[in-house]
């Protein structure tokens, strides 16, 4: 006789310099889900010249937002092979259509939000550095590279982004407040947003965890979403 594992469908939204990545790693590690980063499928596509990747680059040249038709596309498409497995969204959705288009495919169990202190972001931002091929992201306070400026597993040149420099990063941060706050309203009401505020990423995970435990053994189940071995 079969046993049916349950699926978690799960977002996490937060700001740059949030912790965001960190948190991500921790949880798909305890957890076993798979992580869906807009970010990796967006360096993935544009590096592969795939028809998303065009499209996208044309944008992200021009200093533009990726439309988002565009940025549905590329998460559904991802979303498509994982039917199976239990999955963290990472990026994804960024604004309520986005939002309203996931919700009309997937039914969504939680979605945690990061609220961490102007100040803090600013101060973990300055200290970060990024290697452009990868995405991989250094920061010299807590997570420095073995050789200072250089990548660990390749050996190539880290970068500062442009996005991360002082002068560019309140418009970010504005940018950013005034793209999700629909999309937390909209969760908010559907009654599956959780905000874990806190300054060090370290304090906020065990929050995540307890909450992650909690929440798994609710989760509803649906005939398409459903494994049984």
């Amino acid at each position: 006789m079969g046993t049916c594992r349950q699926l978690l469908r799960a977002v996490i939204m937060g700001s740059p310099g949030s912790g965001k990545h960190t948190l991500s790693s921790l949880i798909i590690k305890h957890f076993q889900l798979k992580k869906v980063s807009s970010g990796d499928l967006l360096r993935d596509n544009v590096l592969r010249d795939t028809e998303i990747g065009v499209l996208a680059k044309a944008f992200m040249d021009q200093g533009k937002l990726i439309p988002d038709d565009i940025m549905i596309r590329l998460a559904f498409q991802e979303l498509k092979n994982l039917t199976q497995y239990s999955w963290l969204l990472c990026g994804f959705p960024r604004t309520l259509p986005q939002a309203e288009a996931l919700n009309r495919v997937h039914q969504i169990h939680l979605v945690m939000n990061l609220n961490v202190p102007f100040e803090v972001i600013m101060q973990r931002l300055a200290a970060r550095w990024i290697h452009p091929a990868s995405g991989r992201v250094y920061n010299l306070e807590f997570s420095p590279p073995k050789v200072v400026g250089v990548d660990d597993l390749t050996g190539e040149p880290l970068i500062k982004r442009e996005d991360d420099r002082p002068e560019t990063l309140i418009k970010r941060l504005k940018a950013y407040e005034d793209q999700t706050k629909p999309v937390l309203e909209y969760y908010q009401k559907k009654g599956v947003l959780e905000t874990f505020s806190g300054t060090e990423t370290s304090n906020l995970w065990p929050y995540i965890h307890a909450c992650l435990q909690t929440k798994l053994p609710q989760i509803s189940q649906h005939p398409h979403e459903e494994k049984c071995l």
